[in-house]
């Protein structure tokens, strides 16, 4: 093994200030040395800075010195210490691994929480590599308006039980009041350029099948028609057909009503403004109405909207539908066919207020489920409780 050669690593910590890792790296740069590795970390003015570097045997001693003169005098801490080459050798051998990421959000981050789910990882087999803040400097006033904090954890390796850490990630999301991403770190991460999401109970915090039911007085009715779909008794198309057929007569300005007092759900046009500011295309797929689909569509600029479409005859509903029912499988077909804008669904990212059909998720880049109300709760990789905390996973 080469002995003219010495691997080295410094850590320095201290108080920060402007010109410090130029200064250090001047020093190197004086024996040509090569930085293998580099990391800096900044909390609150308490720098952390380290390097990893190869030098001559022969001029290790004279790099020491001079760095620890020199940090000695700017009174900042130097820890060294010498890196065996068969140790490096297995180090980079490891740059292989999978890397993910795990975004962790909330009004405010815990202790708790961080522990939690760094727990989690550990149990998986997982290293983190770095942690970084991707929110602004956090207030001390918690009340104050869009107050939030975000941190993004860098791991590495493969999860022993992928299905069994999403379980817990997702009970510990419900549990501790706080969104999560976890997703593989690739290059099509940050590329995403059409963003699809559901309607009922996402972009807007109430089931529109369920307002139009009260005001035609059959609530009763359709909630029960609901819930045995809910238990599998029914599927979709059968129960959609049989709630449809309940509003029959239900005039056109109830819709109308409705659709002017709809609850949007928090953060949803922030949302809009910040994906329209950067150029995403943005697709409602529902299950529900175009009506309503198309009244968000005019309200925040979206682009399409698909949907199912309700027969209106003399500014009565029929209690009938126009063309084919939307449900998961439609929804796939349009997505899936480029029906949309023909965007990459690599590229593409849903969200949704329950688990879609398992074809669904296997077609598209991300599907983000919303934490609504009765909503399934099977594993999944992403948990958001907001729809517009979901600019996470887009680096906004």
């Amino acid at each position: 093994m080469d002995t003219s050669t010495e691997l080295i690593l410094i850590w320095i910590s201290g108080l920060d200030r402007p010109g410090l890792t130029a200064t250090i790296t001047e020093i190197l740069s004086e024996y040509d040395v090569t930085i293998l590795d580099i990391g800096q970390a900044d909390i609150h003015s308490a720098l952390s800075l380290g390097i990893l570097f190869k030098c001559q045997s022969d001029t290790s001693g004279f790099i020491m010195k001079d760095l620890l003169f020199k940090t000695s005098s700017l009174g900042i801490n130097l820890r060294f210490y010498p890196i065996d080459k068969n140790e490096y050798n297995e180090w980079v051998g490891m740059q292989g691994k999978n890397r993910y990421i795990l975004t962790l959000l909330g009004r405010k981050l815990t202790a708790k929480q961080i522990s939690g789910a760094s727990r989690i990882l550990t149990e998986q087999g997982l290293n983190i590599d770095s942690i970084k803040r991707l929110t602004g400097r956090i207030p001390l006033d918690e009340h104050k308006a869009n107050v939030r904090a975000c941190i993004e954890l860098s791991v590495r390796g493969t999860p022993r039980n992928r299905e069994e850490m999403q379980r817990q990630l997702m009970k510990l999301s419900s549990d501790l009041s706080m969104d999560f991403s976890f997703q593989l770190d690739n290059m099509y991460r940050r590329m995403r350029r059409l963003i699809c999401f559901d309607m009922d109970s996402t972009l807007i915090e109430t089931e529109v099948i369920d307002e139009l039911a009260m005001r035609a007085g059959v609530g009763n009715q359709v909630k029960a028609i609901t819930e045995r779909a809910m238990r599998g008794e029914i599927d979709f198309i059968e129960s959609f057909k049989e709630r449809v057929a309940l509003l029959k007569g239900l005039d056109v300005s109830v819709m109308e009503d409705i659709a002017h007092n709809l609850p949007i759900t928090e953060g949803v046009e922030r949302l809009m403004y910040v994906l329209k500011k950067y150029g995403y295309k943005i697709a409602i797929l529902s299950g529900g109405f175009t009506y309503f689909g198309n009244y968000l569509k005019d309200k925040f600029g979206l682009d399409y909207v698909y949907a199912n479409e309700l027969e209106i005859e003399d500014g009565k509903l029929t209690g009938r539908h126009v063309g084919e029912i939307v449900d998961g499988k439609r929804i796939t077909e349009a997505y899936c066919s480029g029906r949309e804008g023909r965007h990459c669904t690599n590229n593409c990212c849903r969200r949704r207020s329950q688990r879609p059909p398992h074809a669904f998720c296997s077609r598209i880049g991300y599907s983000l489920p919303c934490q609504a109300k009765g909503s399934s709760q099977r594993p999944t990789i992403h948990q958001y409780h907001r729809p517009g905390r979901c600019t996470v996973l887009l680096g906004i």
